[in-house]
């Protein structure tokens, strides 16, 4: 008996699991450009990034997902410190709304609505639609995979052995049993590495009458502390800033569930109230199971150790399940949305800055920001922008090299330096494309990923030729040869108005300004027309 639960809640699990993926997915393709839009849109302002925070996660159906993508898009600068501890507060409230969904009264269409979607999405040719089904699909996979765990948990409600296990740690009305629920609870979720799917065995136990509604409150609060364990393995390797964020997570949470547990039992006095307010009835009010035949309303009824009973459900506990979850992350961000300042100064001052004077280096790209495409190239632009930024400096750098010809190893090793960083970050973009791309995009986010390799690509080509430059005019100075006032001219020329293309270029990519491209075209022609008289003019020097 116990192997058959075994493989009927870790079956449900699974599906469970991947119906989550998919809806994230989908969800993500439909609404891909107003994600990007709302993090190119974040600013200091702390309500403004709260609610961002919210948004993203109700699009992307993860707090761990969206707290990854903060920890990158830290990493690239594209987000201070304090914004991101917005978001990722916020986050924690967008996630809930799982909890809510899991609460719809719609377990049994299951199974239909993955099936009409499954087809919708295998025969419709429009991507729009495709990606709506595949949502869809998503969708109906969490909740047949959510009725598949009920169904498995069922047959523990009679055994004894199993009872007395969970009984060691129910809720009990003291403190201890509140710590050792939600220790339960961090732990489940460090090892599932997704609270959504915590949630989903937690709503599943509780329905069946397994555990009470106390007690599975309990551990929906340490759940929180265990999805923190992605943020933190996502910011090692990365920057300070990202370090900070990922410790922003923790403290967020972890004080939070601390404060929380320490009046348990009047939150969850509070949210009984409001369950009862709102539907009349307690979270741990039983209801014998009716329905419908032929307009006459009849008992459900199951065998049970050969005697057949009318089967009991427990509704009310995943409402106050999702209330709990939901009440308790509001709440935390109200207490921490004042002290923000005072959290990431003290961040700020227990992870000090480095050591000034070390030129910046290769970003951290982390794979897991693959399932989020559309932010994912929003963390990659950026890199691509400090690719950019990167050769501009070296232009600048080369040119009182050729001007002056005069020795500055400084600033020839900067140059070379840079060269390096450039050629190991192409190499990270690369790869961190290439595993965005494989996945389901759609075409827009497909056409864009391979617009930044090609420039990423493009940026390192510029740097090997600035090297290839350097290194020609350190070999004239070594072997004591100069070239010509008239070459030098030309020469500088060139640098010029290569040095003004390349910064026209970089502006356009920055802003998004794709009217440039007429101008650069003509700019690049006419650079290309001059490189060839100037070299016909020095073969002419050279020849008399």
């Amino acid at each position: 008996m116990y192997l058959t639960i075994f493989f009927e809640v870790i079956g449900g699990l699974g599906i469970f699991l991947l119906g989550m993926k998919n809806m994230s997915e989908g969800m993500q393709a439909i609404a891909g450009p107003a994600l990007r839009s709302m993090i190119n849109r974040a600013t200091s302002n702390r309500f403004m990034a709260v609610g961002m925070g919210t948004l993203v996660t109700c699009f992307v159906q993860s707090s761990s997902i969206t707290t990854v993508m903060v920890i990158g898009l830290v990493n690239v600068n594209v987000m201070n410190l304090t914004q991101a501890f917005g978001v990722i507060m916020g986050a924690n409230i967008g996630t809930t709304i799982t909890g809510w969904i899991l609460v719809l009264k719609i377990g049994k269409y299951g199974l239909p609505i993955l099936g009409v979607a499954t087809f919708v999405y295998l025969f419709s040719k429009k991507d729009r639609i495709r990606y709506i089904a595949m949502a869809f699909l998503g969708l109906g996979m969490v909740f047949f995979g959510l009725e598949l765990m009920k169904n498995g948990f069922k047959p523990l409600r009679t055994e004894p052995e199993f009872l007395k296990w969970f009984t060691a740690f129910a809720y009990d009305g003291t403190y201890l049993s509140v710590l050792k629920c939600a220790t339960v609870g961090a732990v489940l979720t460090l090892i599932v590495q997704s609270s959504s799917a915590t949630l989903g065995i937690t709503i599943g136990l509780a329905s069946t009458g397994i555990i009470d509604f106390h007690t599975a409150a309990a551990l929906v609060l340490g759940e929180n502390i265990g999805t923190t364990v992605t943020a933190f393995l996502a910011s090692i390797g990365g920057s300070i800033n990202a370090r900070r964020a990922s410790y922003s997570h923790i403290v967020f949470n972890v004080v939070g569930v601390f404060w929380i547990t320490a009046i348990f039992g009047f939150y969850s006095s509070l949210v009984s109230d409001y369950v009862f307010w709102q539907h009349g009835h307690e979270p741990d009010a039983m209801i014998l199971a009716t329905e419908k035949i032929d307009g006459v309303e009849v008992p459900v009824m199951e065998t049970i150790n050969g005697v057949e009973q009318q089967v009991e459900t427990f509704p009310y506990r995943e409402i106050g399940i999702a209330a709990t979850h939901t009440g308790f992350n509001i709440i935390n961000v109200l207490v921490f949305l004042p002290l923000m300042g005072l959290v990431t100064g003290a961040l700020k001052r227990i992870v000090p800055d480095p050591t000034p004077g070390s030129v910046g280096h290769l970003q951290y790209f982390d794979v897991r920001l693959v399932d989020t495409p559309a932010l994912g190239l929003e963390q990659s632009k950026q890199q691509v922008l400090s690719m950019s930024e990167s050769v501009e400096k070296m232009m600048g750098k080369l040119r009182p090299i050729i001007e002056e010809n005069k020795e500055d190893e400084t600033e020839e090793r900067k140059i070379f330096h840079r060269e390096e960083i450039l050629d190991d970050v192409q190499k990270e973009i690369n790869e961190f494309l290439s595993h965005l791309l494989a996945g389901t995009v759609p075409q827009d986010v497909m056409d864009e990923g391979r617009n930044q390799i090609r420039m990423a690509d493009e940026y390192e080509s510029i740097s090997d030729y600035i090297v290839t430059i350097l290194k020609l005019a350190i070999k004239l100075r070594k072997e004591d040869l100069s070239i010509s006032d008239d070459n030098r001219v030309e020469l500088l020329d060139l640098h010029i108005r290569v040095t003004n293309y390349i910064l026209l270029i970089n502006g356009g990519m920055r802003n998004n300004n794709m009217d440039i491209v007429t101008k650069a075209r003509t700019l690049g022609d006419e650079i290309t027309f001059l490189m060839k008289e100037y070299r016909s003019n020095h073969l002419e020097r050279v020849g008399t």
